[in-house]
């Protein structure tokens, strides 16, 4: 009776629901941008899903093998704007093989066909070939906006065709993709009359560019807001870009060590004194401290400064800052030392992103000779940026006391990466695990989203993780735990885990088959040189079929070693271009 009454009440909620005319559901559906709350939308009933597959005009696909073009093109006949993702974020560290897969050039052919108005295409980590890039640039007349990000397969001149062919272009960002550079000629495809681009990034090509055709295109385009070039354009050059596009809000400059007269140093500052409008600036290769200085009356309303590829000193940094009263986001090399992170905690009270990179991630007499940052840096911008809440940290040496008082200072990160470079280091003052470094980060941070844990760490952090991260959805972990029960705490414990990515950790069968009832749930899970066998791959498949679990490969004489296994969600079934080595169970 119970039952009924309970099939009733939702039946009747389903129908107060419902009760809105089409039309007005899907006028109200436009002002629902996150792809997480337009699927929760879909899900509320028959008549909400019908309303956000026609009225859902951007698609986020996670992974590009989870759903087909076909069943995608099927329940979204409208979608005007796509991103998708590729190889697993391994493949960073190359440990992906080549021609692995995701290849972009049969999701086109589809959209072709069933999306002729596509406008907007954002890729990261798929292959893309000079042949899909023509067939893109040929096959929608109103494309506007091209982003690739850690791509690989192509070369310049596919960036020659979508200059050449796509007409109404606002936006190509091009970045760290494994591109075949063959010349800067490509710039010089843009028709002269072409004059629509609104953001141009080309910052990470090795050769130089056609600075002519540049400097035409930059010239024409009245609406241009982000310009980021490469390390080839000149100073001087740069001079001439800006004073031709004064309206910039973001702006990556070239190389800064160019030998320049007094008079065209004051002339450098003063073009960028007409900066007013910047928020972003990024670039300074091979960065001058002699030059450094003309940036400064640009940096008034900066929000976000990129120094990943300027060795900054300490002073230097320091200098640059006190010109930074809003900056918000902040991206260093560790050459900036402990006292450049003293000088982002007492001039950086609103920053609320910091990544510190290193310059030299081998350089294992970093520590010894004085170079790199260590827990003093970080205490420091702790205690001067509290609203900080994204964290990515490389450093040589830790310690559990002073992840305990960062996280104490900063209690709101969602995102908290900490990579210590040497595996397995130990607390360096007490030699004991960091177990408790990343169970104070669990414990504070009620709002953690994504953590990277590194140093020599037992199951107890696990432990810690699975207890207290409870909002947790992306989970990196290498050369850490003890035991099956490491991983097994994870996923008992982590209910919104969406990501799992393990390598060099001892988690063999018995971890992997604890996760059968949350694998569904989670986009995917990556183990690499772990304990798993072929035999714990083949009951994890034969358990879920709807989970595609593969294996790859790469030593035929091995038949019993799982070396990489990669699991995934797939309503698309078990993908049928996967090259010899990858094995679909």
């Amino acid at each position: 009776m119970r039952k009924m009454q309970s099939v009733e009440a939702d039946s009747c909620v389903e129908n107060r629901i419902s009760s809105f005319p089409d039309e007005v559901l899907e006028r109200v559906l436009v002002f629902v941008k996150s792809h997480k709350d337009r699927s929760s939308v879909s899900l509320v009933c028959k008549d909400w899903y019908s309303a956000d597959c026609w009225s859902r005009t951007h698609v986020f696909i996670g992974n590009c093998y989870s759903v087909s073009p076909e069943i995608l093109v099927r329940r979204f006949p409208n979608i005007r704007s796509v991103t998708l993702k590729g190889k697993p974020r391994f493949s960073d560290f190359n440990l992906v093989p080549p021609n692995w897969g995701a290849d972009i050039h049969s999701w086109l052919v589809v959209f072709a066909s069933a999306y002729p108005f596509l406008e907007e295409l954002r890729l990261k980590r798929m292959a893309v070939s000079d042949e899909s890039l023509e067939y893109l640039a040929r096959s929608f007349g109103n494309f506007r906006a091209l982003s690739l990000v850690s791509c690989d397969g192509f070369s310049t001149d596919g960036l020659a065709a979508i200059a050449t062919h796509c007409r109404n272009l606002t936006e190509l960002d091009i970045q760290e993709n494994g591109i075949d550079d063959l010349g800067g000629s490509w710039l010089s495809c843009f028709p002269e009359s072409f004059a629509s681009l609104e953001a141009l990034n080309f910052a990470n090509l090795s050769s130089e560019v056609s600075f002519d055709a540049l400097e035409r295109l930059v010239t024409r385009c009245k609406s241009l807001k982000v310009l980021k070039v490469n390390k080839n354009v000149t100073l001087e050059q740069l001079q001439r870009l800006l004073v031709r596009a004064p309206q910039l809000t973001e702006l990556g400059t070239g190389s800064f060590s160019q030998e320049l007269m007094p008079r065209q140093n004051a002339e450098l500052e003063s073009v960028f004194s007409h900066c007013k409008n910047l928020h972003t600036l990024s670039g300074l290769w091979e960065v001058s401290a002699l030059y450094l200085q003309a940036l400064y009356p640009a940096c008034t309303n900066l929000t976000f400064l990129n120094l990943s590829y300027a060795a900054l000193q300490s002073a230097q940094l320091a200098k640059l800052l006190s010109s930074c009263p809003h900056l918000r986001r902040l991206w260093v090399l560790d050459t900036v030392e402990d006292k450049g992170l003293e000088a982002v905690g007492s001039s950086c009270p609103l920053l609320e992103e910091l990544r510190v990179f290193p310059a030299d991630p081998y350089d294992q007499d970093a520590i010894g000779g004085g170079g790199g940052v260590t827990e003093s840096g970080f205490v420091a911008v702790s205690r001067g940026c509290r609203n900080l809440h994204y964290v990515l940290y490389f450093c040589r040496q830790m310690t559990n006391a002073a992840v305990e008082t960062v996280v104490r200072n900063c209690p709101d990160f969602t995102h908290f990466r900490l990579c210590i470079m040497n595996p397995c280091q130990p607390d360096y003052h007490t030699n004991e695990p960091m177990d408790e470094a990343f169970g104070a980060v669990v414990k504070a941070c009620a709002k953690l989203q994504r953590l990277a844990i590194s140093g020599l760490l037992t199951d107890r952090v696990f432990e810690y993780i699975g207890k207290y991260a409870k909002n947790l959805e992306t989970l990196s972990v290498a050369f850490a735990g003890s035991s099956d029960r490491g991983m097994q705490y994870v996923l008992e414990g982590c209910p919104k885990l969406r990501k799992l990515e393990i390598r060099d950790c001892p988690f063999g069968n018995a971890a992997l088959l604890s996760g059968l009832e949350r694998y569904e749930s989670m986009r995917s899970l990556w183990m690499s040189a772990c304990h798993v066998t072929m035999n714990g791959c083949r009951l994890l498949a034969r358990d879920m079929p709807r989970l595609n679990v593969e294996v790859i490969k790469e030593d035929e004489n091995d038949d019993t070693r799982a070396e990489k296994v990669y699991v995934y969600r797939s309503v698309a079934g078990p993908r049928r271009d996967a090259p010899p080595f990858v094995l679909t169970l």
